[in-house]
């Protein structure tokens, strides 16, 4: 009788998981799990502590949902994306699998992996079948009337709305049934891997893993924050986001159940309705865009910007400065707040990541490659589609960015967004007693009186920072 091998990797969860229904409809004779723990790739890829431990961790309660499927789950260490095809092809011959089902992903080295992966199982006569999942739409199924991807999001959104609406979103599949288990034991997940520490007991706190948990804050956040997200997504003081990115990023929750749910709680609407709820929706689907973009634009998977032309911005090569960015010592209190929250946390609030990525490509000039690298090394909900995204608009560089004239001034950012500077005296404790004013004010907070309080001067004036970048840009574009 036929047996199944189901290949986890981005997709941490039991419900919604097609690969694991189609497993169980196809092989009677037993289902079982595999995850490749990689970690030389996920160094590659620069993941840091937060993400790798709640992938442990999520793994971990991932186990033990399975176990009470009847579902075992071995881990296999293939330390590198190259190692994958003899380690999957050695276990199914052990386990006796003839059908090995994943979901697939996105991104340019993982497409590559699997196609070496599926060459090597048809090889020794057995098969890899590997299902849409990813995203709500699959990306080929979206494109302009000239056949290419969108690269606007107001286009895209329109079309993907289209679509959604005339095919339905579905009912997330439940979790399978139980079988009867098989005589195999489900292996123990460990608490870390090489190159990688466990981050601090107090970041490992704020993020819980496992199903449970992410749909208790799916729930919570339709129940009593969805509302007013609209007003409160931009101000970090109040906890008015879902905090759902984390158990997305690693598929803990399917984006269809987040689109589900929500679309229910505003009565079967994706537009209109409650305006809170068209909001959060909104930024499902700048996800899906961006998820997009990385299929039909692989270069920015490879560390290049979506605007070929850009290429020739002259960006300064200041490791100082780029130090003092990372360790949030800017001497602009709502950037520090932002980048110490990241340190603190494995977060940062959205608001705040565009201002800081703004300050580091518009008011230092330096490369977003770095701040892409130091934000996937730090955030635990580290994803290489919105991170790369999210970076190329601030910076200038990609598909539907902000164009290079519009440069956030990082003090009326603060003063906008926490004019009371509630979040900044939780994150930058040095100006607890600052007066507010100072806090959204160069002039002011480096007036004689308050260099006692141990804060650095801002690290340069946004007036000559803006024009240094619009010059940079120009001369890129042959304007100067």
């Amino acid at each position: 009788m036929r047996r199944a091998l189901v290949w986890f990797r981005s997709d941490l969860r039991t419900e919604d998981h097609p690969a694991l229904h189609l497993a169980s409809r196809e092989a009677p004779g037993g289902v079982e799990g595999v995850f490749l723990l990689s970690p030389g790739q996920w160094r590659e890829h620069d993941w840091g502590d937060p993400k790798t431990d709640f992938l442990l961790r999520s793994l971990r309660s991932l186990a033990g949902s399975l176990v009470r499927l009847g579902i075992p789950l071995h881990l296999v260490r293939a330390d590198r994306f190259a190692d994958a095809p003899e380690a999957l092809v050695r276990l199914a011959r052990r386990l006796e699998a003839d059908l090995v089902v994943c979901h697939r992903e996105l991104e340019v080295n993982e497409r590559r992996r699997d196609r070496r992966v599926g060459d090597a199982l048809a090889a020794d006569g057995r098969r890899l079948v590997s299902l849409h999942d990813q995203t709500i739409v699959p990306p080929d199924e979206i494109q302009t009337r000239q056949g290419t991807f969108y690269t606007v999001f107001t286009p895209f959104r329109r079309a993907w709305m289209e679509r959604v609406e005339a095919g339905g979103i579905g009912d997330p599949l439940p979790a399978p049934e139980a079988r009867e288990p098989l005589s195999v034991e489900t292996e123990a997940v460990p608490h870390s891997v090489a190159g990688f520490a466990r981050p601090p007991a107090g970041l490992v706190k704020l993020w819980p893993a496992g199903e449970a948990e992410a749909h208790r804050r799916l729930e919570r956040f339709l129940e009593s924050h969805a509302g007013g997200y609209g007003e409160n997504r931009d101000i970090p003081s109040v906890e008015g986001t879902s905090a759902l990115s984390p158990y997305l990023a690693l598929g803990v929750v399917s984006a269809r159940t987040c689109l589900a749910a929500a679309a229910a709680t505003n009565r079967g609407r994706l537009r209109g309705g409650d305006e809170g709820l068209e909001t959060w929706i909104t930024e499902l689907v700048w996800r899906e865009f961006y998820r997009h973009v990385l299929v039909g634009y692989p270069r920015v998977s490879k560390g290049r910007p979506f605007k070929e032309e850009t290429e020739a911005v002259a960006w300064r090569d200041e490791e100082e400065d780029l130090a003092r960015w990372r360790e949030g010592r800017t001497g602009v209190p709502f950037v520090d707040a932002g980048l110490r929250q990241l340190a603190a946390t494995g977060w940062m609030h959205n608001r705040l990541r565009m201002v800081t990525a703004q300050f580091l490509t518009k008011d230092l000039l330096l490369d977003w490659r770095f701040g892409e690298r130091h934000f996937m090394r730090h955030l635990v909900d580290g994803d290489l589609a919105s991170n790369n995204g999210g970076w190329q608009w601030s910076a200038s560089t990609g598909t539907d960015a902000a164009p290079y004239f519009r440069i956030f001034n990082p003090w009326t950012q603060g003063k906008r967004f926490d004019p009371d500077g509630t979040f900044i005296r939780r994150w930058v404790p040095e100006l607890r007693e600052a007066p507010t004013k100072a806090l959204h004010d160069a002039d002011k907070l480096t007036a004689p009186g308050l260099a006692e309080l141990g804060y650095p001067r801002p690290m340069v004036d946004h007036g000559m920072a803006r024009e240094r970048c619009l010059e940079a840009f120009r001369h890129a574009r042959g304007g100067g």
